[in-house]
């Protein structure tokens, strides 16, 4: 049977979670229809998602239609949890984006699909709400067309667009338009099929042309469309029937060595983690034993396994290469882990890459009663396991801190607290994330024995800039083999650990680090064979020794504050552009491009991640209205002026005297 492992995908409203519902009875496996409003529908199982009517975190739901099984994850449409998206996004083989006949193609919906074009994920898409009054098909096509893809293939026509009676009917195969439309598209992309219509007009017959489709969508050249309503079912039937015979199934030897990623991480009723994970390899049991996860090479033993399959869970079903499973017993996974040999299928879809900007807010959170500290500490470290973007830290006696992509993902995680957790809490204003990039090269070492090195360790780092967007980058100057692996393995975690605040107290990034010395003191034992830690190196040597001498080549190296930036387009009548620029430029925006059609104004350009805000509040005004805003974080830039600093959380290797005061107090 093909196993196909679909996410559907959209801007928030445009009724992805209803066309699930759709597709669901449509497959049989429920027998009424839920509704987002009501709270009764499939994918939307926590409370509350029911009281919003939006989905916060994805949910994985089968069907079966035909010859093949599919696995379809709906994810949010809400642009501050893109984080679950991301999850989501690389483990599929096809996507399904959602678009509606109302509102057609809107700013998350242009940043899914950069997403899916940068993954080279195979795409359909789906015209939803044709019912709805003020539906315009052929707007929303041409929208696609030209802010989406050019290669876009209706797959057929609308009648009685915007009243309960809105039809889509599928193009015949031999219908002369069609055909006529769809070799010129296929063409472009296939210089046989062009050699051999232009030989022989009848050897390119519509089974060629459906096969010809079915390749260049697989390799994401070529995007069928097509229109419908999820309220009605209008279109729901010729969807299925592209979605199980253009998108490709999965693959992968049940045979060969297990391989797969962690995409979920969630609590059942217990307590106990369970895992989501695709499998591109192998198969997985009860009680097998796996390893996961690239930093410590971590091994445990599955306690039980479970498939969803035609709507229902089935337990301790093995998982096989080309399934998603639910994995109990992992008490240290963590979204974004290897299940055994690192995939090897679609590497440019797995492990920790980010596929979407990094939240670029800030807030301190602190329990509304001093008792909850403890309570509130462990929740948001259940919190952080599902969604690692958040990115914890302590600030303080019960503050920590939380990093965000906006202000619903903040009125979210309080109300969350609230309901699961039973902890009332209140969150700071929230403020932008800034990051730290190395302005020159630096370099320390500190030997064992030599003042003032009181640990039993060798280290010496140089650091250096690295390209923008590459991180935080380590390397070795030294052999691999002049010390145990474990002593390396402590330098490096620490290293990135350290770097989580630099000289301002902000992340450093785009930044290598090489280690140019090491050294250790073998393990001594007393005559009567008792371990001696006075006389022998330990990891924690290399773990405390570290922040020191990182911290000191990156003060000789120095930093320069970023700040995010923006790019923004708006959209607006022409009239209005002369009041809106002073504003663009008191808010620190600067415009790049602008090009009028008829009435209207497209203006594009940057501006700071903290002016955006007050863009969307000021913009009706200058607008009478009619002004339309998009915008995504687009790249740092140095900060002007003074730049601003980042209160430090915990011990500050900064300061010699406190941090090695702290070492010896924890040892």
């Amino acid at each position: 049977m093909k196993r196909l492992n679909l996410g559907i995908l959209a801007h928030v409203d445009a009724g992805k979670t209803s066309l699930t519902e759709r597709l669901l009875h449509h497959a049989g496996v429920i027998d009424e229809i839920g509704r987002v409003d009501d709270g009764s529908t499939q994918t939307d199982t926590l409370a509350l998602e029911r009281r919003r009517g939006i989905t916060i975190r994805s949910a994985v739901v089968s069907f079966t239609v035909g010859g093949t099984s599919v696995n379809l994850i709906d994810t949010p449409g809400h642009p501050d949890f893109i984080a679950e998206v991301e999850r989501a996004l690389g483990v599929l083989d096809g996507a399904l984006l959602v678009v509606s006949a109302v509102e057609g193609v809107q700013p998350q919906t242009r940043v899914l699909w950069r997403a899916l074009r940068r993954l080279g994920v195979p795409a359909l898409v789906f015209v939803n709400k044709i019912d709805r009054r003020g539906a315009d098909p052929e707007g929303v096509l041409r929208g696609v067309s030209e802010r989406l893809t050019p290669a876009v293939v209706p797959m057929g026509a609308v009648s009685g667009a915007g009243s309960r009676d809105a039809r889509f009917t599928p193009f015949a195969a031999g219908d002369p338009g069609f055909t006529a439309r769809l070799l010129d598209l296929l063409s472009r992309q296939d210089d046989d099929l062009l050699a051999d219509y232009v030989q022989d007009e009848a050897a390119v017959g519509s089974g060629r042309l459906r096969a010809a489709l079915a390749a260049q969508t697989a390799r994401a050249a070529a995007h069928p469309l097509y229109f419908g309503s999820a309220m009605t079912g209008a279109g729901v039937p010729a969807l299925l029937d592209g979605i199980t015979g253009l998108l490709p199934g999965a693959g992968g030897d049940a045979e060969g060595p297990p391989s797969g990623t962690v995409f979920k991480v969630e609590r059942g009723q217990g307590g106990e983690k369970i895992a989501y994970v695709r499998m591109y390899s192998g198969t997985v049991r009860p009680r097998d034993r796996i390893g996961f996860g690239a930093a410590d090479g971590a091994e445990e033993k599955v306690t039980d396994v479970g498939v969803v399959d035609h709507g229902a869970e089935v337990l301790r079903a093995p998982v096989t290469a080309g399934r998603i499973g639910k994995l109990w017993g992992l008490g240290r996974v963590r979204v974004g882990d290897h299940i055994g040999e690192r995939p090897a299928a679609s590497p440019g879809r797995l492990g920790r890459q980010r596929h979407f900007p990094p939240p670029t807010l800030e807030t301190v959170v602190a329990p509304v009663r001093r008792a909850d500290r403890g309570a509130l500490h462990a929740a948001l470290t259940r919190l952080a396991e599902q969604d690692p973007l958040i990115n914890l830290r302590e600030d303080g006696p019960g503050e920590m801190s939380l990093l965000l992509y906006g202000e619903v993902q903040k009125e979210v995680l309080q109300a969350t607290l609230l309901d699961e957790f039973g902890v009332r809490v209140a969150f700071r204003e929230s403020t932008t994330i800034c990051v730290e990039r190395p302005v020159g090269a630096g370099a320390a070492d500190e030997a064992i024995g030599v003042d003032p090195n009181p640990f039993l360790a060798t280290v010496g780092l140089r650091v250096r800039p690295a390209p923008p967007g590459t991180g935080v980058r380590f390397g070795l100057e030294v052999e691999l083999g002049a010390m145990p692996p474990t002593f390396f393995r402590a330098v490096e975690e620490s290293v990135t650990e350290t770097l989580r605040q630099g000289l301002r107290g902000w992340q450093v990034v785009d930044c290598a680090v090489s280690m140019t010395h090491c050294g250790y003191w073998a393990r001594q034992s007393h005559s009567h064979g008792t371990f001696d830690k006075s006389m022998s190196s330990t990891a924690g040597d290399f773990r405390n020794l570290t922040p020191l001498v990182l911290m000191s080549a990156l003060k000789q190296a120095g930093t320069r504050v970023h700040e995010p930036l923006h790019g923004f387009s708006i959209e607006t009548p022409a009239s209005t552009v002369r009041a809106l620029l002073p504003v663009l430029a008191q808010l620190r925006a600067v415009p790049r491009d602008h090009r009028t059609r008829g009435g209207t104004c497209l203006l594009d350009g940057t501006i700071p991640a903290a002016r955006v805000h007050e863009l969307q509040r000021r913009l009706p005004g200058l607008t009478h209205g009619e002004g339309v805003l998009e915008s995504a974080f687009e790249r740092y830039e140095p900060v002007r002026g003074e730049p601003p600093s980042r209160p430090r959380s915990g011990v500050d290797p900064l300061d010699r005297e406190e941090y090695l005061l702290h070492v010896v107090r924890r040892v």
